[in-house]
């Protein structure tokens, strides 16, 4: 491996892993202000049209104590590490907090934030087909722009937005770029790295994030492909942490051609329109169109077509469902797109992903296990 592309590796890496110090870095650099993001889906153009620093929260491996008197038991884990940690006061240093709510516990969550931030919350329609949606929407955005601006003391303008939404679709292509590229070349970005390279863009400026994504691309042109003698996968999920479960697949030779992940690629799978004047009503479009989600309402169902096709696409030998342990959502989808693939004839297993396990024996005996009889 070149020199220029092991540094790339573990620049990712080090943004991947150190969020907090990404936060005071941009602070110290800029001057300017760092807004928190809850997971799912947020208008990261318009905090990245002030200035700011649109940081991702989606919690951590972290043993749960004092967030016990505030969640119950069955919220997931991301929601419990987050409670955690901003009782501890971890998130103090973000200057606001943007919450979508498309599940309970987000719901819960936003009512019962306990860290010094101020807090913008905002709701996607679920019935996402008809125009009633978009022109909701964006009076939603409206409302978040309208919010941001009063904590921020000043305005942001529709060319700053403009030019937002051009960066991050250059990023998204970006990186749809990348996860093609990184299919073919397992052996240099293997399940850690890739997920480090992806999980980097919720830590800093999306610009930044695709000069260096862009460069490894160029870097990894240069290696030759070697054929893959381990396995290659789908992942569909929230997630997939911590990274004792990623080395699994690591030690395994259980390669990630592909995912379907709320954490990775839902993010990136569409663009934002660039054209017309009306840019708030252009960012609905991306909600709009978002197909194959969970937390996204589809009566259609398409989720399990998706993933048999990504399958077939990047010639891969299963589908491994990366189940968060009491997403309500994620387990109403589980039926049907397991029946599908059963219909499909395409091998799959779950697995279940809690950030607050600590012993990951059963899970790698099921990977062995299933690895065999692919």
């Amino acid at each position: 491996m070149k020199e220029r592309l092991e540094e790339l590796i573990h620049i990712f890496e080090e943004i991947a892993n150190n969020p907090k110090k990404m936060v005071e870095d941009y602070k110290k650099e800029t001057g300017k202000e760092v807004i928190g993001v809850m997971p799912v889906y947020t208008p990261e153009e318009i905090i990245h049209a002030a200035g700011c620093l649109p940081i991702g929260l989606w919690g951590g491996k972290k043993e749960i104590s004092k967030a016990r008197a505030y969640l119950p038991p069955f919220a997931c884990s991301i929601m419990q590490t987050v409670m955690e940690l901003e009782i501890e006061g971890t998130y103090d240093i973000l200057d606001a907090v943007l919450f979508s709510v498309p599940c309970d516990t987000l719901k819960c969550l936003s009512q019962k934030w306990k860290g010094k931030s101020p807090v913008i919350i905002f709701t996607h329609p679920q019935n996402r087909v008809i125009e009633g949606a978009n022109i909701y929407l964006k009076r939603e955005y409206e409302t978040v722009k309208e919010e941001l601006e009063k904590i921020l003391g000043r305005n942001i303008t529709n060319e700053n937005l403009k030019e937002s939404i051009k960066i991050y679709n250059e990023n998204r292509k970006t990186m749809r770029e990348f996860v093609e590229i990184a299919a073919q070349y397992p052996q240099i970005i293997d399940p850690i790295i890739r997920h480090n390279i992806i999980k980097s863009r919720w830590f800093i400026r999306k610009e930044k994030h695709t000069a260096y994504v862009k460069e490894l691309i160029n870097e990894l042109k240069k290696e030759p492909i070697i054929p893959w003698d381990g396995k290659k996968v789908i992942l569909t999920g929230i997630m997939a942490e911590p990274k004792e479960l990623l080395e699994i697949f690591k030690d395994e030779k259980i390669a990630i051609v592909g995912d379907d992940l709320a954490q990775e690629s839902r993010q990136f799978r569409g663009d934002i329109p660039e054209d017309g004047e009306d840019v708030l009503y252009n960012m609905t479009k991306w909600w709009q169109n978002l197909e194959g989600c969970s937390l996204a309402t589809d009566t259609n169902k398409v989720r399990g077509e998706m993933l048999i096709n990504m399958c077939k696409s990047a010639k891969a030998d299963a589908v491994i469902v990366c189940m968060m342990k009491f997403c309500d959502p994620e387990e109403f989808d589980y039926p049907i797109y397991h029946r599908e693939f059963s219909e499909a004839e395409i091998k799959n297993i779950s697995i279940e992903v809690d950030l607050e396990v600590s012993s990951f024996e059963q899970i790698r005996t099921r990977l062995q296990t299933f690895k065999d009889i692919l």
